[in-house]
């Protein structure tokens, strides 16, 4: 049996740090998995940066509440639930995700919490598990799936080489070209289609 294991952000919604940098014009929390390997160190700095700021938890919704999934994402996801089974493998956050799963028809989602301190400024996350997008991918095989997986920053590439079929969706050039042995594609047609054929 397949299952296909999906990024959320940069894949089929935007990114969320990166529309609330916007919104709020602090360029520094554009910064995402894409320019930064180590997640820890990010979320890290991005904790302190909110402080600075005195943002909390609040704030960031309300400019999630705003975000749209990317043109296509919901069909390309109807398209595929209708032949295989899916989950995304995120390292958002609860409190973030759930708006945008309903704007997706609530496919299954595995991803990870913040804690919240009492004045609603985020305190720090708690990772599902470590490092969290191998290991799922890892115990679905173990529990005798084929994984499929799909995303566009350095935070997949673990799942992505531990599956039987890895997609590069929408990446960046460095990762193009360190990791050329992954098909790197576009258009969410291109990406059903790849999926589709090793089904």
């Amino acid at each position: 049996m397949k299952i296909v294991c999906l990024d959320l952000e940069g894949v089929l919604v935007p990114e969320i740090w990166i529309e609330f940098a916007e919104q709020t014009g602090i360029k520094e929390l554009a910064r995402t998995t894409r320019d930064e390997p180590d997640y820890d160190k990010l979320m890290k700095f991005r904790i302190r940066i909110l402080r600075e700021h005195g943002l909390g938890l609040k704030e960031i919704q309300e400019t999630i509440a705003r975000i749209e999934p990317l043109p296509g994402a919901r069909e390309f996801l109807d398209r595929l639930r209708e032949e295989t089974q899916l989950v995304i493998v995120s390292d958002t956050f609860e409190q973030f995700a759930m708006p945008l799963m309903k704007k997706l028809a609530y496919p299954s989602i595995f991803c990870n919490r913040l804690t919240v301190d009492e004045k609603g400024q985020i305190s720090g996350y708690e990772m599902r598990c470590k490092p969290s997008k191998l290991i799922t991918v890892r115990k679905l095989q173990e529990m005798g799936f084929d994984t499929i997986a799909a995303g566009d920053s350095f935070n997949d590439l673990e799942m992505i080489e531990a599956s039987s079929l890895g997609i590069l969706f929408r990446t960046t050039d460095q990762i193009k070209r360190d990791y050329p042995q992954y098909p790197a594609i576009e258009t969410y047609e291109e990406f059903y289609q790849i999926i589709h054929a090793a089904l």
